[in-house]
């Protein structure tokens, strides 16, 4: 046993003196270089400025780039007159870099090359890039304005003298002239039925595709989007991206079996769905003031709930935009990355690479940022680090499945979240839908009866107090006239859509009720008696504003009982 001690001091002592020759050693180098030395055995690494090259190359060149200030950088470095190293800071400094650099030994190195686990992990490439001719993509895109248009099209295509990629070509400006959110492609025994989903509702496009014709443009988007064409017995994803004038277009990809053959869903991803500012989200004046002052708030949690396809997304990155400034720092994890935002680093789940949510966020975290968006809270990890580092000074926006802003309580409290630590942590709970817009060129005035005239009048009475009542005391209601010769919708009678919101804010008497493990339904009544306005208010508060219609807000929200 005292032999074992005195091996191990001995190792110790030995490595020690090692590690001081190596250290002498570089210091010697660097005067030789005439440049400065620097130990990183204890000199903190900023992530941010080892992201500037990737782990590989800087094993390869023995250097890390340790600290960065703006476009001032340290850059360390085994041998600064090695010709690998040379490169490297010229390409640096061509990217307009301002470099300090040191000589550093290889031990040293070793340490600085550790802090890469602690990157955030990012996306490569989002997109693959498809090669379509720019001015007839465009040329179509004015052409197709209405779907029989795009059906006419289809089905007078040549198929002998044009080559089948163009059919796909008609199919994705039929949708970005329709502004469909989304294409879908459904074989049967006989045939193909091409559906674009507008405003929400899909609409069949032509059901009489044929099947050959269809093989072929499954392999086309296949390649488009790097994905395997030999597979076709199990679901894969992808996604390509199309150039319209200056505007990129990313269509993400869903290609999964059927009887008949490969169905096929393309998500179409364009940047103008998200350049809205809050006022374009849809928010009253006083629901605007309420965001605004959560949004200036350093720290707490902004959860919002509501189905697939109602919006939350949007919602989201207009807070994050609203947000995003020089001074601090924003992290996503999103779950796909559907859009791009300037000046945010945004990173994506890999599975594979055991890279969900709750690990992500803890990289995240390990960068030091401001504001943190997390695509959504599935499990009782992601959770409780949210509620963590909403806590320790880190404002969190977020999505949770829930019908009703209250119902997001109970939700995070079965993920196995502790009510005592919600309350604190938990600022604003959005809830929200999507109610299509009357098109404003032929929408037409309805004729109320007296009852509803009187029940719309006692529905203002007893709104919040908060409502400003003033704006809707001339109220009107419009209907969907849907005239065939309408340029501004093709006479479906409404263009576009708009939220329906109710927010809930956190108060002291909610926190209690937390506590107590009040149900879904105690706190929604709760927040109703305290003034708050539920999506069905706001939806009717539309109506009378000519934006939307009952039969829409009825859709969304149920029976409407004023």
């Amino acid at each position: 046993m005292v032999q074992e001690n005195d091996s191990a001091k001995l190792k110790v002592i030995l490595e020690k003196s090692r590690r001081e020759a190596e250290e002498r050693d570089a210091q010697r180098r660097a005067v030789k270089a005439g440049v400065l030395y620097i130990n990183l055995a204890a000199q903190p690494v900023e992530t941010d400025a080892l992201e500037l090259i990737p782990e590989k190359t800087a094993r390869d060149v023995q250097a890390a780039t340790i600290e960065k200030k703006g476009d001032r950088v340290v850059l360390a470095a085994f041998n600064t007159d090695e010709p690998k190293t040379k490169k490297l800071i010229e390409g640096l400094a061509f990217n307009g870099l301002k470099l300090k650099l040191f000589i550093s030994s290889l031990s040293s190195l070793e340490r600085a090359w550790e802090f890469y686990k602690y990157t955030v992990k990012k996306t490569g490439p989002i997109t693959g890039r498809i090669d379509i001719d720019k001015e007839r993509l465009a040329g179509l895109v004015k052409r197709l304005v209405e779907l029989p248009i795009v059906k006419k099209e289809i089905d007078n295509f040549d198929f002998k003298k044009l080559p089948t990629a163009q059919i796909l070509e008609i199919v994705l400006a039929g949708a970005l002239s329709s502004r469909a959110s989304d294409i879908h492609f459904e074989p049967s025994r006989l045939a193909v039925k091409l559906r674009y989903r507008i405003d929400g509702d899909l609409n069949d496009v032509m059901d009489n595709l044929k099947l050959p014709i269809y093989n072929h443009i499954v392999s086309r988007v296949k390649l488009l989007s790097n994905l395997k064409l030999n597979v076709r017995d199990e679901a894969q994803d992808g996604r390509f991206t199309i150039g319209l004038g200056k505007k990129e277009i990313e269509l993400r990809v869903a290609v999964a079996p059927s009887e008949f053959g490969e169905v096929i869903v393309m998500r179409v991803l364009d940047p103008d769905a998200i350049n809205l500012s809050l006022e374009d989200l849809g928010f009253r004046k006083d629901d605007l003031e309420i965001i605004l002052s959560e949004l200036k708030r350093p720290n707490g949690m902004i959860l919002n709930t509501g189905p697939t396809g109602s919006g939350k997304t949007t919602t989201l990155y207009a807070f994050l935009k609203y947000k995003n400034s020089p001074e601090i720092k924003i992290i996503t994890i999103e779950d796909p990355i559907e859009y791009h935002l300037d000046g945010i680093e945004q990173t994506q789940v890999d599975l594979k690479a055991n890279y969900n949510f709750a690990n992500g966020l803890k990289s995240i975290m390990r960068q030091d940022p401001d504001a943190i968006l997390i695509g959504e809270i599935r499990d009782k990890e992601t959770a409780a680090i949210a509620i963590q580092s909403a806590l320790t000074g880190h404002l969190v926006f977020s999505t949770v499945h829930a019908n009703q802003a209250a119902g997001a309580i109970p939700r995070l409290i079965d993920l196995g979240v502790r009510p005592t630590s919600i309350g604190p942590s938990l600022n604003l709970i959005i809830a929200q839908r999507l109610v299509k817009k009357l098109c404003p060129k032929c929408k037409i005035g309805k004729k109320l009866e007296p009852k509803e005239k009187s029940a719309l009048e006692k529905f203002l009475a007893h709104l919040p107090k908060r409502v400003n009542r003033d704006g809707y005391k001339n109220f009107s209601v419009f209907e969907s006239a849907g005239k065939k010769n309408c340029k501004e919708c093709a006479g479906v009678g409404y263009k576009g859509r708009v939220g329906i919101y109710e927010l809930l804010q956190v108060t002291k008497e909610i926190e209690n009720l937390m506590n107590k493990k009040a149900g879904e339904a105690d706190i929604y009544d709760f927040a109703v008696n305290q003034g708050m306005v539920t999506m069905q208010q706001d939806g009717i508060l539309k109506v009378i504003s000519g934006i939307t219609t009952m039969e829409e807000v009825e859709k969304l929200t149920g029976p409407i009982n004023i």
